[in-house]
């Protein structure tokens, strides 16, 4: 299933200070607004799971080792929004849920801010399932630090990838509808400098709220602002980015194999099963007669 419903999301990438920076920055307003529509979600429940795509398709680039790598990744922290799972590709292509679409809390009175943290909980983990180069999965996981997902990605990619990085993620709504969403990740190189690193820290900290700079200006504004007096070097060109999913009709109706034959009959005696993807939304009626395949004998299937 494929959405081009919303096109204008984009992933930016550079480096700075001799190439011992390395920057991954996603407009991602666009692909969390297709996902509050497709999952139905309350403001915060977007604001998390808008949080964790944005995450993914950063993590996708930096732990990917081909084009097309993806990287899962799934924060449980006892909230009650349950869990939250993203897939991100280096291509650009993200999909993800949460278990409890419409858990909310009110604004936090201390910063006026989506209380994020309030839904996850802190309780929990994170954890990020990628390919290794022989392709066997690997799953690497830390204990959530704040729930606020920001800082549990920069912690999960200091401690168990044992990379010094900055991680910059927001989702700000307006209107009932996601006016800006999107993420930044630093990531420090072999060979950085005391320096650099210092110029770096106090860059980030100067941005404060990611998501109040990408409404000051752009994107690509907040790269350079990170970046400022460090020589930023950009890719020459913005690379798509969207929601999408991995589902199709097929899929779903192979699904129903796992069914027993009789459970088939009675969908079959019903007039037909929907069937709904967890991962996008997407609803599948599959037809008596669709069901009916599954049980055909093999010769007359082969016919």
């Amino acid at each position: 299933m494929t959405s081009n419903a919303h096109p204008n999301s984009f992933l930016l990438r550079g480096t700075a200070a001799g190439g011992t920076l390395r920057l991954v920055g996603i407009d991602a307003t666009a692909l969390v607004e297709e996902a509050r529509l497709r999952h139905h979600l309350s403001k915060t429940a977007t604001a998390a799971l808008g949080r964790t795509l944005a995450a993914s398709a950063l993590l996708a680039v930096v732990l990917g080792k081909k084009p097309d790598s993806r990287v899962t990744v799934r924060i449980q922290g006892g909230g009650s929004v349950g869990w939250i799972v993203a897939e991100g590709s280096a291509d650009g292509l993200v999909r993800g849920y949460v278990r409890e679409p419409g858990a909310d809390l009110p604004i936090r009175v201390s910063d006026g801010k989506l209380d994020v943290s309030g839904i996850v909980g802190t309780e929990g983990e994170l954890a990020v399932t990628r390919l290794l180069d022989n392709g066997e999965p690997y799953t690497g996981s830390v204990e959530l630090v704040s729930g606020e997902i920001a800082e549990d990605v920069s912690t999960y990619l200091g401690v168990s990838e044992q990379i010094p990085n900055a991680v910059l993620l927001g989702v700000y709504e307006e209107g009932g509808r996601v006016a800006r969403a999107g993420g930044l990740l630093v990531q420090a190189m072999p060979g950085v400098s005391d320096e650099t690193l210092a110029r770096l820290e106090a860059n980030v900290r100067s941005i404060g709220q990611f998501t109040d700079s990408l409404r000051r200006g752009s994107l690509l504004e907040t790269m350079q602002a990170a970046a400022e007096g460090l020589d930023l070097t950009l890719s020459a060109e913005a690379q798509p980015a969207r929601f999408q999913c991995r589902c199709s009709r097929e899929k779903a109706l192979g699904s129903l194999k796992f069914f027993a034959p009789g459970e088939r009959l009675e969908m079959i005696e019903e007039g037909g099963q929907e069937i709904v993807c967890h991962w996008c939304g997407e609803h599948y009626q599959m037809t008596p007669a669709e069901i009916a395949t599954l049980d055909a004998p093999a010769e007359r299937a082969q016919a």
